[in-house]
């Protein structure tokens, strides 16, 4: 083996195996945490690293044929002990939706991410990918009354651009506006259109479902973005949680909701014009607001553990 095939082997050994960050190879090697992304893509493209997905067995296959019949949508069943943790959970779910999206990546994408805790584990766990030309634009706005929500929001966009070599397009406005009028104005503005016309452009959304109820929190919902009235009145107008912070209910109808007025994100039917939509969700009890996700015609892709698939059957 080569000097050059050797560092590429360590840089990935310890990411791939040990699991150590970008940041903590960098140091040990003695270089940026751009060259180690560069190596670990060079080290794919080399053959030192091979990616492969396990199929899952026949009854997993089965409940995947289920959900594509009966949504009419691809489905990526990762297999999970039933017993294992919720943490362990996602991060398996996260990790085997990071691998898809690394194939599904082309020169030119224009990726949009719609941030939460489900995409921010996906994030990190990325295989990076030397290309070309690859924008990650925000798809819904960030900031609320308490903070701005840039160091989360921003390390999220920045570390799928870093995987992919490519820019960030920041979407610099509230997740909810205070006031209709304030949203309806803004929307005026040329640079806020701007985006809104990149949104328009996207070719690969990427994106998980917020329950108003779940075993692991959503961040929208536990980090002071909407007050406990909102939230109450939001369920009482039959709210079960959100996709991209546009709040949905069972059936997928997300009209007459009054925080949807205020909302920053893409609806439902404007995901829907985008010709890849992966949602990725690692958590049963989001089993109702998935159903919703997927009635709305938001969800093209659908990365899930199987206990989610059963739950989201079972609602059917």
């Amino acid at each position: 083996m080569t000097d050059q095939l050797t560092e590429l082997y360590t840089a990935a050994h310890s990411y791939y195996v040990e699991g150590e960050t970008m940041e903590t190879i960098a140091r040990d090697m003695g270089v940026s945490r751009s060259t180690v992304s560069r190596m670990l893509s060079r080290a794919r493209e080399n053959g030192v690293v091979r990616i492969s997905l396990v199929e899952p067995p026949a009854s997993q296959s089965r409940l995947a044929a289920k959900i594509s019949s009966h949504f009419n949508v691809k489905v990526h069943l990762v297999e999970v002990p039933d017993e294992a943790p919720i943490g362990a959970r996602l991060r398996s779910v996260t990790s085997y939706a990071s691998q898809i999206l690394s194939a599904l990546i082309f020169d030119g994408a224009r990726l949009g991410i719609a941030w939460g805790v489900t995409v921010a584990h996906m994030a990190r766990q990325m295989t990076p990918r030397h290309m070309a030309g690859v924008q990650v634009v925000q798809m819904n706005g960030s900031a609320h009354a308490k903070d701005t929500g840039l160091p989360y929001v921003g390390s999220i966009l920045q570390a799928f651009a870093e995987a992919f070599n490519g820019t960030v397009v920041p979407f610099t406005v509230p997740a909810f506006f205070d006031h209709v009028e304030t949203r309806r104005l803004m929307w005026q503005e040329r640079s806020v259109k701007l985006i809104l016309e990149e949104l328009e452009q996207l070719d690969l959304a990427v994106f998980g479902v917020g329950a108003l109820t779940a075993r692991v929190p959503s961040h929208v919902y536990s980090s002071g973005y909407l007050s406990a009235g909102e939230v109450m009145r939001a369920q009482r107008q039959g709210a079960v949680g959100d996709v991209c912070t546009i709040l949905i209910r069972e059936d997928g109808s997300y009209d007459n909701i009054d925080l949807n007025e205020r909302a920053t994100g893409m609806t439902p039917d404007q995901l829907a014009r985008i010709p890849r939509r992966m949602c990725v969700v690692g958590d049963p009890s989001r089993a109702r607001v998935l159903l919703g996700a997927l009635r709305s015609g938001a969800v093209s892709d659908l990365v899930c553990d199987g206990q989610t698939a059963k739950n989201l059957l079972s609602l059917i």
